[in-house]
């Protein structure tokens, strides 16, 4: 099976429009306090854009929040129809469960892993999040960082994937990995660990805005050396 492709951190109609065409599985929208966050109306014109993609290779829309209340996704659903809520803060298995029950939609829990570890020689430590099973349908690895909301721009140390890997593909989840990722790092990443699709955000940003070059790379990058049946 092919590598997914999530792009996350849209904020401009038109950069949308210059991606439909490529093979990317998931479109991400920043709800929670970022420079990328976008309000639910805008996400909504974000999204029309998505529709014009042929339907064979239309991206999901998949909506980040960080410890967001039941009616803030409300809100955000009432307007803009996601596919996917990204959840980023302190979520409980409960509370997964109880938003993917209540507005149908598929659920993504991030587990941060620690930046600093990628600099070390020791693996470090991961609890691995049994209480989540049946409760979501993909899990993230991400760099942690308590200022940001993901488009760190750090990898962390990736030795830790295989054993999240296994843990996913024992639930029938699969497993996603961003942090720092680019178009010059992410072939190693999928050709050596294997996971079942990649995020970023910052790696494809020049000044801090959406960079279509960058984009196509690192979509071209991944469909070379994407192959997570190993």
């Amino acid at each position: 099976m092919t590598t997914l492709v999530k792009i996350c951190g849209f904020t401009k109609p038109e950069t949308v429009a210059a991606i439909r065409h490529l093979p990317i599985d998931y479109i991400g929208f920043v709800f929670a306090a970022s420079r990328r966050q976008v309000l639910p109306q805008q996400a909504a014109e974000l999204m029309r854009e998505l529709q014009l993609a042929p339907p064979s290779r239309r991206p999901r829309a998949v909506g980040v929040f960080v410890n967001p209340s039941m009616e803030q996704i409300r809100e955000v659903l009432e307007v803009a129809a996601l596919d996917v809520v990204q959840l980023h803060g302190d979520e409980t298995p409960e509370y997964c469960r109880q938003v993917k029950e209540t507005f149908g939609v598929q659920i993504f829990k991030v587990l941060p892993v620690e930046w600093q570890a990628a600099v070390e020689d020791a693996m470090p430590e991961i609890r691995l999040p049994d209480a989540y099973a049946g409760s979501i349908d993909g899990l993230m690895l991400d760099t942690y960082d308590a200022q940001a909301v993901g488009g760190t721009g750090r990898t962390f140390h990736w030795s830790v994937i295989p054993h999240v890997r296994q843990w996913c593909e024992n639930v029938g989840i699969p497993l996603l990995v961003a942090g720092g990722l680019h178009a010059a790092n992410v072939a190693e990443l999928v050709s050596t660990y294997h996971p079942h699709g990649v995020d970023v955000s910052s790696g494809v940003e020049t000044d801090g805005v959406k960079d279509i070059a960058k984009i196509t790379e690192f979509v071209e990058r991944v469909n070379v050396h994407g192959n997570n049946d190993a």
